[in-house]
């Protein structure tokens, strides 16, 4: 046995065992996200539920299964279902929709109290743009005043879409243009007379292009009008599980979906599409339908940002830490303190870039350069570029570290060698040593963009929201507006897990969320490791 621990053989196999525990967990936990953040796409039928409850009150549910769970039958001892207390008793919970009617989205439903259960083809999932999805049977279809088969169906929700496009794109980029240039205008204006330098000339050519662009704005208000009673023309008229008639427009309407009636293949089609469906559209009903394109933007464009800012910064500091300031006391303590700042909780980091960064920088550019928005603050409130900052420090001594690793591992003789042949130590440290530690920096760089990428309590503090009313990319004069709160797919995630009225029912979008930002962080970390390797080959020369 002495033998045996002498040889080391003991410790191979624990690190062994370490690894292979965390891989397996790693994989488990990918395939557990994976599996229900997939499920959240896939078509899934509509049931109609017959209950008979405990007082003999006959019922009718519609609805998806979201969800099964078997309870002890001592929680429903009140129901006096005449179970056994050491049974479990089956429950489902159900996606019923029809917010009009009911108060909440989602229902549990008892087994034993399920008298008869039935997939009927003519069961309607409509998607709609406010109040969520309605699940029922459809009575008639109205096309301007008069009844039509369900044929035309097809044609009119095209319609709908192409006029909605249209309304979108008037309210977005156009009225939004117009608007922006107005609300730019009046600060003109007001920065003139603040200075004491308006002058009557000033002051008429910016009244007559206010004037020329609110011209322009009533005829788009016009267009629009016209656009939104061409898009209400025609209804649906729906019955839901109560018998109930409901009539829905078709401006609200965006799916149509007969789940019951799709094979498999068009199953898989509708899976696809709903999933691109998610990544480019925007969120509705409080982030608890739609898309998530603006928290992908906002995620990428923030990691994209703290990359290129804590880069140079990290690297500079590890250079003149190896290369400039030599071994002494000093160096040591700063060591000590870039190792301790990877200790210190990211929450800290949040509140430090809230007071010195939001109030007191930005507060500070606001009084020399944006008086004129004051007392409505632009750099002097969180926003996207201060959290890229926050985050840069955050992640700053991870960089440093990786940076130095990669210096201490050159020779000197490497240095010394061109030194020797007239270099300069500038021309030494930017020709061969930098470029053969360039792997090393992107290893830093790496571990930054997955730190980064799923950092959410310090953005709570320093810019992200739960709703942003506009990217912080546009068609507007800067472009890139580095001022504008931002949403984040990690914020997004405890904003529908922990906030949204019912948390249970919102699991299969948390998870749907989740599975996409690990991919988008994969994503992420695949570039950079591609770029790592073709730095490690083109100066693989230099190392030998």
């Amino acid at each position: 046995m002495k033998t045996w621990f002498k040889s080391g053989a003991p410790w191979i196999w624990l690190s062994a065992g370490g690894v292979s525990i965390s891989l397996i967990s790693v994989l488990g936990l990918l395939w557990l996200i994976a599996s229900r953040g997939l499920s959240y796409f896939w078509p899934a039928d509509i049931y109609q539920f017959e209950l008979t409850d405990e007082q003999g009150k006959s019922s009718t549910v519609i609805g998806e299964i979201y969800d099964r769970e078997s309870i002890p039958a001592q929680q429903l001892a009140h129901l006096d279902l005449k179970l056994d207390d050491e049974q479990d008793v089956e429950r489902l919970l159900i996606k019923t929709g029809n917010r009009e009617l009911v108060s909440l989205d989602f229902r549990w439903l008892l087994v034993p109290q399920i008298t008869q259960q039935s997939t009927p083809e003519d069961l309607v999932l409509v998607e709609r743009r406010t109040n969520g999805n309605f699940y029922g049977y459809i009575e008639t279809l109205i096309l301007d005043g008069q009844q039509v088969s369900l044929d035309k169906m097809p044609e009119l929700l095209e319609r709908v879409i192409a006029f909605q496009e249209q309304i979108d794109e008037l309210q977005a980029v156009d009225i939004g243009a117009i608007n922006y240039q107005i609300e730019r205008l009046r600060l003109k204006e007001r920065k003139y007379r603040l200075e004491g330098s308006l002058t009557d000339e000033q002051a008429q050519q910016i009244a007559d292009e206010v004037a020329q662009l609110k011209a322009e704005y009533q005829t788009l208000e016009q267009q629009l009008m016209v656009l939104r009673q061409k898009v209400s023309r025609d209804q649906l008229k729906m019955r839901a599980m109560d018998g109930q008639i409901i009539t829905i427009n078709f401006e609200h309407i965006l799916k149509v979906s007969f789940n019951n009636k799709l094979y498999w293949l068009e199953k898989v089609g509708v899976f696809f599409s709903q999933i691109a469906t998610f990544v480019s559209e925007d969120p509705r009903e409080a982030n608890t339908e739609g898309g998530v394109f603006p928290a992908i933007f906002g995620t990428v464009l923030m990691v994209l940002l703290m990359t290129v800012i804590v880069s140079p910064m990290g690297v500079i500091a590890a250079i003149y830490l190896h290369e400039y300031a030599g071994n002494n006391a000093l160096t040591r303590l700063l060591r000590i303190a870039v190792i301790n700042l990877a200790g210190v909780p990211s929450i800290v980091y949040g509140v430090f870039g809230l007071g010195f960064f939001v109030y007191m920088v930005g507060g500070s550019l606001d009084q020399l350069f944006y008086p004129e928005n004051l007392p409505s603050p632009t750099f002097g409130t969180p926003g996207v570029m201060w959290s890229a900052i926050t985050l840069a420090i955050l992640t700053l001594p991870v960089v440093i570290v990786s940076t130095e690793e990669g210096l201490s591992r050159i020779p000197a003789a490497m240095r010394h060698g061109s030194l020797a042949l007239g270099a300069t130590k500038a021309e030494t440290l930017w020709r061969i040593i930098l470029p053969i530690a360039s792997p090393a920096i992107m290893t830093g760089i790496i571990l930054a963009i997955a730190r980064a990428a799923g950092e959410v309590a310090p953005l709570m503090l320093v810019g992200v929201v739960k709703m942003a009313p506009n990217l912080p990319l546009d068609g507007n004069f800067p472009f890139l507006h580095l001022e504008r709160k931002f949403m984040h797919l990690g914020f997004h995630i405890y904003d529908v897990g922990f906030q949204s009225p019912n948390v249970e029912a919102a699991r299969p979008l948390v998870y749907a969320t989740a599975l996409l930002l690990v991919t988008i962080i994969v994503a992420l970390n695949m570039t950079a490791v591609s770029i790592r390797n073709r730095l490690r080959e083109k100066y693989r020369m230099l190392e030998h």
